[in-house]
């Protein structure tokens, strides 16, 4: 795994430039830097050595003319084939890496290159004849790449902080960022919390040429659900293909290891670990908030040496600024503080780790896919009685069974769904922010993707819209930056091209049924796992912020935050206190929304405080 960045055009000391760009993000690749200059461009490289670990796979990499340069981030694990048809085309290679894979397959494909690729990758090829940059981002957009255009210049890199370095580029806050994070929990790609600053989409390649930017998709997660299939022939077509994208995610020059949960997901991949390691993370707060034991049993029974350890709260809290500066962007999802720990944890160990993001996407697995069939017969309801029962119970102070119910089910699934997080509605983001004009309906950015798989049933649509929003900027996000700001490079054998083949013809009977969710992905697990662990129930990755939040302490904490100079910039107050408070005493559960302000914040103050 690597980090790159770069630049078009001419700059003072344009060497000392992109040598800070690349050492911003060395985090990202820590065993050797490098550089590629002549006067149109500026391209730096920060390697993490996994295949051909000898140093001859150091970057830039070129074709045998010096026509193509390339830097790449990521994994190809269907190189070996590849290097092979291209051997036998003509092609010379001087190293055993896939990265080279790639500077010879545009030569011999151009664009035709990606849809050959089996892989995570965010990768640039300058070529200098033509003095055109070409950037590429994957299937699923696991590995990042960002953008932007600045007094002439073209900006890449794999991380916002390194466009930053870049001389003169004015940080402008986007208050279209704030809107939409607001709602989400997150920034909605392609846009950024800077304003100018692009994040490329996933299965997307972009040209600079000329002065412009030209964006295309050359991929896209359609579902195609196979009514006909049995249950026997969906858990064989899943077991099978897992077993492969497994097997192909485990290639490595260095020990590959797991993280591992309570859940089916990161559970079914580590069976494949047998005598190799294991990572858990938890608190000290019950079982509710403690996977270690789970982990550990399970560890026992399929020979793993596991490994964990218990976050105490003021390790949590005091990392909280160091995991904001690795996101870039703020991420109120609780979970990527845990995640920053089982990173930290597992690379004293491994170069490299396998984990289950993108199962629930694939195979339907979150709790929320259950609504549509939950609200059935509420829907049969006029519209009209839905919202007057909705509008009553949300006076009512204290939160009473069936609220929850009322209020979820008041709209239809494309408007009431917007994504896994659902933090503030259109109603509380006018209410709270100084600035009511910003505030625009989340669906707005949902109706496109509900619009594109219209003619599917409303659970399939909800897979769809996560698999392109949720996935893309909250789990994915993570992920790479947790990671990699520990210097470990973390891969995904659900987010496999060919995983998601098999995926998309499961019918919807048996992703979410009466019985579970991610049904038949379950029952392949359950071939090698326990019962108790592969039908366990989703819990996600928990974090007791709710606790922490009635806690004197950590109220405190937050409530400076809340009435600071910063905050009312940007918010009324009073309400945000009010939020606080009425969690703290236990009126309602706020933790939520005031974990999804209080991280906005505190990432603000990093990027644009008086110390930025």
């Amino acid at each position: 795994m690597c980090g790159i960045c770069g630049f078009t055009g001419e700059v003072v000391d344009r060497g000392e430039v992109i040598r800070k760009m690349t050492d911003k993000i060395t985090h990202r690749g820590p065993d050797s830097s490098g550089v590629f200059e002549d006067d149109s461009i500026s391209m730096g490289f920060r390697r993490l050595s996994i295949i051909d670990i000898s140093g001859s796979g150091d970057q830039p990499i070129y074709n045998e003319d010096h026509s193509l340069v390339l830097t790449f981030n990521g994994e190809i694990y269907n190189y070996k084939d590849l290097r092979e048809e291209l051997v036998q085309a003509g092609h010379r290679f001087y190293t055993q890496t896939d990265s080279e894979v790639l500077v010879h397959g545009f030569e011999q494909w151009g664009e035709g290159l990606l849809n050959r690729l089996r892989g995570m990758f965010g990768f640039a090829i300058w070529n200098t004849v033509d003095q055109s940059l070409f950037l590429a981002r994957d299937f699923f957009g696991i590995k990042p790449i960002h953008y932007a255009q600045w007094k002439g210049h073209f900006l890449y890199a794999s991380e916002i902080k390194s466009i930053l370095e870049f001389p003169g580029f004015e940080r402008k806050f986007n208050q279209n960022a704030l809107n939409h994070y607001l709602s989400f929990q997150y920034s909605p790609p392609p846009e950024t919390f800077f304003e100018g600053v692009y994040c490329l989409m996933p299965a997307h390649y972009l040209w600079y040429r000329d002065g412009k930017v030209e964006t295309h998709r050359y991929w896209e997660p359609r579902f195609t659900p196979d009514e006909t299939l049995t249950e026997q022939e969906a858990v064989d077509r899943i077991e099978k293909v897992f077993e492969e994208s497994v097997n192909a995610h485990k290639i490595s020059d260095v020990e590959v290891g797991c993280f591992l949960s309570s859940g089916v997901d990161s559970s079914y991949v580590s069976t494949y670990f047998a005598d190799q390691k294991t990572f858990t993370v938890g608190f000290d707060f019950g079982e509710r908030y403690n996977e270690i034991d789970w982990a550990k049993g399970l560890s026992e029974k399929i020979g793993v040496d596991h490994h964990y350890k218990v976050i105490s709260s003021e390790e949590f809290w005091g990392n909280i600024r160091k995991v904001q500066y690795h996101m870039d962007q703020p991420l109120a999802d609780p979970s990527c503080i845990a995640l920053y720990f089982v990173s930290k944890l597992a690379s004293e160990y491994v170069k490299v780790v396998l984990s289950g993001e993108g199962a629930d996407e694939l195979f339907g697995g979150y709790t929320v896919y259950n609504e549509p069939d939950v609200f059935r017969l509420y829907h049969k309801l006029p519209q009209g009685l839905r919202t007057w029962l909705r509008k009553l119970v949300q006076k009512v102070p204290r939160h009473f069974v069936g609220q929850g119910f009322i209020t979820r089910g008041e709209l239809p699934t494309n408007e009431s769904f917007i994504g896994n997080a659902k933090m503030f509605s259109y109603e509380d983001k006018r209410r709270i922010l100084k600035d009511p004009s910003i505030a625009t309906r989340p669906q707005e950015l949902t109706k496109p993707y509900y619009d594109r798989v219209k003619d599917l049933d409303d659970v399939t649509r909800m897979q769809y819209l996560d698999i392109n929003m949720w996935m893309v900027g909250d789990i994915l996000l993570k992920a790479d930056r947790m990671s990699m700001a520990n210097s470990l490079e973390l891969r995904v054998p659900f987010l496999d091209k060919e995983v998601f083949k098999v995926a998309a013809t499961i019918p919807k009977r048996l992703r979410v049924n009466k019985k579970n969710t991610k049904y038949a992905m379950r029952q392949a697990a359950l071939r090698h796992l326990p019962e108790a662990t592969a039908q366990k129930k989703k819990l996600g990755f928990p974090v007791p912020t709710r606790v922490w939040l009635k806690d004197e302490k950590y109220y405190r904490i937050v409530k400076e935050a809340f009435e600071s100079e910063v905050a009312k910039k940007f918010f009324h107050t009073e309400e945000l206190v009010k939020y606080l408070d009425d969690h703290f005493h236990g009126l309602r559960d706020y933790s939520r929304r005031i974990w999804t302000i209080y991280i906005f914040l505190v990432w603000y103050d990093i990027y644009f405080g008086a110390q930025a």
